[in-house]
């Protein structure tokens, strides 16, 4: 079993090359992942799932990246 990558709000915010205003506004939409903690630090998601979110819905994200 390979290791849990978590992700926090920074890290999403280059994932999905957009703002922190933008991340903000997409971690919030109904489609993003659920966080799977939230710290006193932030939000945290698991990488997968924020990687699979960005497939389905931002393909252009993910055809830049190959």
């Amino acid at each position: 079993m390979g290791k849990l990558r978590l992700v926090a709000s920074q890290e999403v915010q280059e994932m999905l090359r957009v703002s922190r205003t933008r991340a903000y506004q997409i971690t919030n939409s109904k489609t993003f992942p659920d966080p799977v903690a939230v710290l006193s630090v932030g939000r945290i998601w698991r990488a997968e799932d924020v990687e699979r979110w960005i497939r389905d819905h931002r393909p252009d994200l993910q055809d830049a990246e190959e």
